[in-house]
C-alpha cells in the first residue's frame, strides 16, 4: 500500500465517482415534511425547550444542511426525523409516515430499511476491525432480519460508489477520511430513501471533507436518495446547493444556491439575522409597511 497524507484518499487507491458517474438506480429519495415541531427536554428537575416550532419541508432526493453552533437544535432536528426521539408536539412525517404515531419497535423498523442515520463520530458507525465488506454485510443483516431485501449486494454497491478498492481493506488500516467514506457506505447499504448525517465531516482535513461531501452529494444526485447533514461548519455547508441555519431551536434562515432567506413560520414570526438585530434589538417596536416588493419594517420616528 502506497503511503500517502492523512486523509487523503490515494492511500487506499479511492476514486469517489463524479457528478455524471454511471450507476444503477436507486430506489428514489422520500420528502420529509416538520410542522410546529416543539422538543422539551429534562434538565436539573425543569423542563428545557430545545424546539420551538420548527417548520421544514425537504423535497424527494433533495439535498441539504442544517447549519448552526452546538446546542441550538439542529441534531435534535435530524435525531427526531431518524425517529431516534419522538417530539414533544407538532407533526415529523417522512413520506407519507407520521413517524409520532409510530411505536417505537415500528421506528427501527423502519430505520432498517427507510431511513438510515449515521451519528456522529466514525467508529460508532463501524467496525474498526472489519473489513469494508464485512462492515457492509454487517450494516444489511439488520434489514434482512427484517425481511427486506437491499437493492443491491455489498461489492455492487462499493462499485456503485467507487469504493471497490475498498472491499477487502481493514477500516483500522484506513485514513480516518476513507474510514469516514465507509461509513457513509454503510449507511446506504440497505438502500435507504432518507440518509441522515451527524457532522459527517468532523475532525477531518479539509481534502477528506471534501471528499465525504462529494460522496453524499453523488448518492443524492445520482441515486436520487433525500440527504441531510448537520454540521457548524460554514465552509462545509457551503458546497451544498440548500442549507437551513438553527438558531435557538428554530428554523434562523433558508440559503437555497448561496441566497440565503428569512422564514416566516407558522405563528407569523421571523429570525431576524444578526446584523440586522444590531439595527432592531429584541423588544425594539417597529412600524410594519406595506410595499410594492412585500413588507419593509420601519423604526417608530421612520417618516416616509
Amino acid at each position: 500500500m502506497r503511503r500517502a497524507a492523512r486523509g487523503s484518499l490515494d492511500a487506499v487507491g479511492v476514486s469517489v465517482p463524479g457528478r455524471h458517474a454511471t450507476t444503477t438506480a436507486g430506489r428514489g429519495g422520500v420528502p420529509v415534511h416538520l410542522l410546529g415541531v416543539v422538543h422539551l427536554y429534562r434538565q436539573a428537575g425543569e423542563d428545557v425547550v430545545g424546539l420551538r416550532g420548527v417548520d421544514l419541508d425537504v423535497d424527494a432526493g433533495e439535498m441539504l444542511a442544517l447549519l448552526g453552533p452546538s446546542g441550538m437544535g439542529k441534531t435534535t432536528v435530524l435525531r427526531l426525523i431518524a425517529g431516534v426521539m419522538t417530539a414533544s408536539a407538532g407533526v415529523v412525517r417522512v413520506g407519507e409516515i407520521d413517524l409520532r404515531k409510530l411505536k417505537s419497535s415500528e421506528r427501527r423498523r423502519l430505520r432498517a430499511g427507510e431511513i438510515s442515520y449515521i451519528v456522529q463520530g466514525t467508529w460508532a458507525n463501524v467496525l474498526p476491525f472489519a473489513t469494508t465488506l464485512e462492515n457492509l454485510w454487517f450494516a444489511q443483516h439488520g434489514a434482512r432480519a427484517q425481511g427486506r431485501k437491499p437493492p443491491w449486494g455489498p461489492h455492487e454497491l462499493l462499485d456503485l460508489l467507487g469504493l471497490g478498492r475498498l472491499a477487502n481493506v481493514r477500516l483500522a488500516q484506513m485514513p480516518r477520511g476513507v474510514q469516514q467514506l465507509v461509513a457513509v457506505a454503510a449507511g446506504m447499504a440497505t438502500g435507504p430513501r432518507l440518509l441522515l448525517a451527524d457532522e459527517p465531516t468532523a475532525q477531518l482535513t479539509l481534502t477528506a471533507a471534501f471528499n465525504v461531501v462529494q460522496l453524499l452529494r453523488h448518492i443524492s444526485s445520482e441515486l436520487g436518495t433525500t440527504v441531510i447533514i448537520v454540521t457548524h461548519d460554514t465552509t462545509i455547508a457551503s458546497l451544498l446547493p440548500r442549507v437551513i441555519t438553527i438558531r435557538d431551536g428554530r428554523v434562523g434562515a433558508d440559503a437555497i444556491r448561496g441566497e440565503e432567506y428569512a422564514v416566516v413560520d407558522a405563528s407569523g414570526s421571523v429570525q431576524l439575522p444578526p446584523d440586522v438585530l444590531e439595527l432592531l434589538p429584541p423588544n425594539t417596536r417597529v412600524r410594519v409597511v406595506r410595499s410594492p416588493g412585500g413588507v419593509d419594517l420601519r423604526s417608530p420616528d421612520w417618516e416616509p
